[in-house]
Parts: structure tokens; sequence; C-alpha cells
């Protein structure tokens, strides 16, 4: 079980896929905004001149002392849904992230997102 409460130590660690292969540097954590448990982290990648932050979802994932391992391989993340170093996911781009993953995206009763950044 990860705990919200250790994920300040995870920005910046290498994010590798289960092969050991580096993904990228994790960027940000976006919490299940039912739960308030880490569900989804982004992770800077591309070139340095042309970073962007991929979605990676956190469900199995392994922290070790200077990486994250996330149960998807590398080829999958680098084609998942991005935004800018600089921007901020859409709430109606949420629903195509966990698509990309195939997995189940449900708003809250009030249609409230299922992601909140932490």
């Amino acid at each position: 079980m990860i705990h919200a409460a250790d994920i300040r130590e995870w920005r910046n660690r290498n994010v590798v896929d289960s092969h050991d292969h580096k993904i990228g540097v994790l960027e940000a954590i976006y919490v299940d905004t039912t739960t308030d448990e880490p569900a989804m982290a982004t992770v800077r990648t591309g070139l340095p001149t042309r970073h962007r932050l991929a979605f990676v979802p956190l469900d199995d994932v392994t922290l070790g002392p200077d990486y994250v391992r996330v149960a998807y391989q590398k080829a999958l993340v680098k084609k998942a849904p991005a935004v800018g170093m600089d921007d901020i996911l859409p709430a109606e781009a949420e629903k195509t992230i966990f698509q990309h993953y195939d997995m189940s995206y449900q708003t809250g009763a009030g249609g409230e997102r299922q992601l909140a950044r932490r």
C-alpha cells in the first residue's frame, strides 16, 4: 500500500519499467479524489528542450532508494497522454489517460474529477 504522506520523497526519482528501463523522472503525483491515495504520476520524458509530462498509473508500484518502478512498459508510457511542462491536466483529458491504460474511469457523483495533483 502506498501512502500519500510519502509522496513528497518521490519527486525527481527515476521512473523505470519492470525491466529496469528508464522511462524518465518523476515530476508530480496525482491522487484519487475519492480515496486521497496516489493513483497516477507524471513522468518528465523527451529531449531536454522538448520535455513533456506523460501520465502513468501507480498501481503495483515498487519504491527503491533512487527509483520508482511502475508496472507498465516504457513504450506504453511514452505513448501515454501528456501535458506540457507548465500545463495542467484539463478535466476533459482525464478519461483519455485511463482509456490509454485500459482502466475504468468514473467521475464523482457531482461530476468531480477523479485525479488531483499533490
